[in-house]
């Protein structure tokens, strides 16, 4: 017997899938380069840590439960990557490492049936390096090229900036914060200190390693140092994710959630990153992570859900070279570039409205709530930058 149409089944949507090079998304590579410099080549951690000393409380008795439980975990962490002692003794440090990145996927809808594939990691990927300093407490630079476009970022104890071709040396809103890349199994004190005061909030196998899931919010008053009158940032989790096994960091994810307020609808950003930590070896008796993959998903909603679209980037590195306790690496290293404007009440270091163009690139800062909110006609917004409030858009082609 025939079936009537309304015994039918509906068949699923399937969601449409085309493969295309990144230069229809982002308008040439390089736009991808800087969108990817932008957006992963030096994200900060929500919060100021101290990493001066580690941080272990012995007395784990008279906390609650979870917090007891994650700061057993923080001890044995700490007794993996070397001890209390190894960790202390170490008043600077350097590292230097290689990198390949690619923006892998963009999906366009709010209802994921517009999807671009993009660049496959394995056959394809800008390739870079970097070299990493550190030095307690507190201070930090970062450089690293990527496909011969450079980013410099540093912290000098009281400010943490960011240089950019395309952009003048500005600061990070709030108090300087750690860069996150150094807590990717880099620097075991500042992991330890960052989660003293989280919670253990389960279980979770990894790569068939069980680990215990350690998670930290960031608290108001940090959130409110970094947000703008018109950006704000409402909430910053960090989840860690320790061997049951060995003790050490398997894996470590952030996502952070702000919105930006517009007259018509406001617009919503998330960030998610989440970094497998692999590859540890001992460095003059400490354990360092020498390699690593980390997958970051940028979320936009909010407006009608045509304007929704998520970006999905990819960075696989590993480490070269790793010394601690460099003779001669004094404080003049750290010092802030020349021309670093101090934060201004609209935007860090830039003028309202300004507008910094490189390879066709529009890098706007986010000063005008309207124009952020609706986005430019026919544009792709494809990535926002939090820590500098910057969006990254593309001219629909």
């Amino acid at each position: 017997m025939p079936s009537t149409p309304s015994s039918k089944s509906p068949s699923p949507k399937r969601p449409h899938v085309e493969r295309a090079n990144n230069s229809s998304v982002f308008g040439g590579r390089g736009m991808e380069i800087q969108f990817l410099l932008g957006v992963i080549g030096a994200p900060l951690i929500p919060l100021p840590i101290q990493s001066d000393r580690t941080v272990n409380d012995h007395d784990i008795k008279g906390h609650p439960i979870e917090r007891s439980m994650a700061k057993y975990i923080v001890q044995q962490y700490i007794a993996a990557s070397g001890g209390e002692h190894a960790l202390n003794s170490i008043d600077n440090m350097y590292a230097m490492g290689k990198v390949k990145m690619a923006a892998s996927e963009f999906v366009a809808g709010a209802e994921d049936f517009n999807i671009t594939k993009l660049k496959n990691m394995k056959k394809h990927g800008e390739i870079g390096g970097f070299v990493l300093w550190q030095k307690r407490p507190d201070m930090w630079n970062l450089e690293l090229m990527l496909s011969g476009c450079k980013i410099s970022a540093g912290s000098d104890g009281k400010v943490a900036w960011r240089q950019t071709p395309w952009q003048q040396s500005h600061a990070s809103r709030g108090p300087p914060r750690p860069l996150r890349r150094s807590l990717q199994g880099l620097d075991p004190r500042s992991t330890a200190n960052l989660f003293f005061n989280s919670i253990c909030i389960g279980e979770k196998t990894i790569n068939d390693e069980d680990c215990f899931v350690l998670k930290l919010e960031a608290e108001l008053s940090a959130l409110m140092a970094r947000s703008s009158s018109n950006v704000e940032i409402m909430r910053h989790t960090v989840w860690g994710c320790f061997s049951q096994r060995t003790g050490l960091l398997v894996q470590l994810e952030d996502s952070h959630l702000l919105r930006i307020n517009s007259p018509e609808n406001d617009v919503y950003w998330e960030t998610t990153m989440e970094s497998l930590v692999q590859d540890y070896r001992t460095i003059n008796g400490v354990n360092i992570a020498h390699g690593g993959r980390t997958i970051v998903s940028l979320l936009r909603f909010g407006e009608d859900s045509e304007n929704h679209s998520r970006t999905r980037m990819e960075e696989v590195w590993s480490i070269e070279e790793v010394d601690f306790n460099v003779k001669g690496l004094s404080m003049d290293c750290f010092l802030a570039p020349r021309d670093l404007r101090k934060e201004d009440e609209g935007c860090d270091g830039v003028s309202s409205g300004d507008i910094v163009k490189d390879w066709g690139l529009k890098c706007k800062i986010l000063t005008n709530s309207s124009r952020v909110g609706a986005g430019k006609v026919g544009a792709k917004v494809v990535a926002i930058d939090e820590d500098n409030l910057e969006l990254f858009e593309t001219d629909e082609l």
